[in-house]
């Protein structure tokens, strides 16, 4: 496990946008459910978002409307619009569906949103 990289992440304020991505070896978003998860301090983590293999789209009700996933043939993405306080964690990325997309999980890129 631990076979993806994320980056993207930084500190931005409220309010403003950033664009998230995922990709390592061997990982074929297209071919796998493709999930996004984030990690406050202090906190467990957070499923928030996912993207399955037939293009359906699932999020937690607080990211509606601000973040959108997407995905190419070596890379997932999570663009995040309108971050607020409350969305600083550390957030990553991993494959779901079935036992190969599985092997598949990042430790994350910590994102910052000051007020």
């Amino acid at each position: 496990q631990d076979q993806l990289t994320e980056s993207g992440g930084g500190e931005v304020q409220a309010g403003g946008s950033l664009r998230l991505s995922c990709s390592g070896p061997g990982f074929v978003p297209t071919g796998c459910t493709v999930d996004w998860y984030r990690q406050a301090a202090g906190t467990a983590r957070e499923w928030i978002m996912s993207l399955d293999h037939d293009g359906r789209r699932k999020s937690i009700d607080s990211v509606k409307g601000r973040f959108t996933i997407s995905r190419d043939q070596t890379t997932a993405y999570l663009q995040m619009t309108n971050l607020k306080p409350e969305d600083t964690a550390v957030y990553s990325c991993g494959g779901s569906g079935n036992h190969w997309c599985r092997q598949f999980r990042g430790q994350g890129t910590q994102v910052t949103v000051s007020s």
